[in-house]
């Protein structure tokens, strides 16, 4: 009767006889979701410090890639600046054939006159 009188109340008495607030039900279930939680919280938190890692990584990888893509570029702005200077200097090389061929040319067409006067010169001096 004092157990009902209580429980009408709102207080009860638990395994330990101490009086309480809740039904023993009641605190066992909020001991058990308190229970859950924590361990639910505790993988989330161990699930942001795996996501962390992974971000990390991927990051780093990231950087890499960024890294290489950069040198790739250097490299083809050299080789293409490695054409172009070889393309002018056989520009140069072309324009100094063609210059050697009119001085040849013209030593050629300077020494026919040569030969044609001395032949001049032998007929007329005999």
């Amino acid at each position: 009767m004092a157990q009902a009188a209580l429980g009408a109340a709102g207080l009860h008495f638990d395994e330990l006889n101490k009086l309480r607030v809740l039904q023993p039900e009641v605190a066992q279930q909020t001991a058990q979701l308190r229970e859950e939680c924590k361990a639910f919280v505790d993988r989330i938190v161990e699930f942001q410090k795996t996501v962390g890692g992974l971000i990390e990584l991927v990051d780093q990888l990231a950087k890499a890639a960024e890294s290489e893509k950069m040198k790739a570029i250097g490299a083809r702005n050299l080789l293409k600046s490695i054409a172009k200077q070889r393309e002018a200097q056989e520009q140069q090389l072309q324009a100094l054939i063609a210059e050697k061929k009119m001085q040849l040319e013209r030593y050629r067409i300077e020494y026919e006159v040569v030969i044609y006067l001395r032949f001049a010169v032998f007929l007329h001096q005999r």
